[in-house]
């Protein structure tokens, strides 16, 4: 059974989808002033994911390239929605891999692999609340 934490998380990642439900391709790539659009947002989520479960996580990388797109600190852009599910979808799929062997002891911990002090439970939270 996976931690009570990461069921916050599939429950955040559920809610994410249920309220992006219908938003057309057209109206995801709108941005409104400086804000970025809903595609990126999407890829944004994934790229986290990505970048704490899979690759620092796991040593692989379920979705390459993403980074250069929606990265933290890249320039904004507005990638296609589908395009940008389909990323998360598979990261998502890789992540759980990582996230279901997590257990109370691992959440104490601060690997090396996570590059900055911070406990993997704290970047759980971090990426839940994302």
């Amino acid at each position: 059974m996976s931690h009570p934490l990461v069921h916050n998380l599939r429950f955040a990642r559920s809610e994410f989808q249920r309220c992006l439900a219908g938003v057309s391709p057209a109206d995801a790539i709108i941005r409104l002033g400086p804000s970025n659009c809903i595609s990126w947002i999407v890829g944004h989520l994934a790229w986290q994911e990505n970048l704490y479960w899979v690759i620092r996580g796991q040593g692989r990388d379920a979705a390459p390239g993403l980074e250069e797109l929606v990265g933290f600190g890249k320039p904004a852009s507005t990638p296609p929605l589908d395009e940008m599910w389909a990323a998360w979808r598979a990261v998502t799929a890789a992540a759980d891999v990582y996230l279901d062997a997590l257990t109370p002891a691992t959440l104490l911990t601060c690997p090396p692999s996570l590059h900055d002090g911070e406990s993997v439970g704290t970047k759980l939270l971090r990426n839940t609340y994302h």
